[in-house]
């Protein structure tokens, strides 16, 4: 079935429409995509909890001893965790959404 509208497939069909101000982009060129967005916050993520596990393994093994430095640490790598974890939910949440829609 074609596109009666034309909107898909051209992500800049919507500019100018209806509550949307004329100078909004959908996507600007040299922006990354959104899986490696994606991709490069986990990367993140991930390397602040090694950081929390060396930590704690350090101040374990009497190398370091500002317990202080080692629960912001800790603090850090479970909040931006679960962060991911939310930013995963509302992914999903999107997908089944979509995957609910009557073509």
């Amino acid at each position: 079935m074609p596109d009666p509208l034309g909107l898909i497939g051209d992500p800049n069909a919507l500019q100018g429409a209806k509550g949307l101000p004329a100078s909004t982009e959908v996507n600007k060129p040299g922006d990354p995509a959104f899986g490696n967005l994606l991709k490069q916050e986990i990367g993140k993520v991930n390397a602040l909890q090694q950081d929390a596990q060396v930590a704690a393994e350090d101040f374990a093994a009497g190398r370091r001893d500002d317990i202080e430095g080692v629960l912001i640490a800790a603090r850090k790598a479970d909040t931006a965790f679960r962060m991911l974890l939310q930013v995963r939910n509302k992914v999903l949440d999107a997908y089944e959404e979509v995957k609910q829609l009557r073509v």
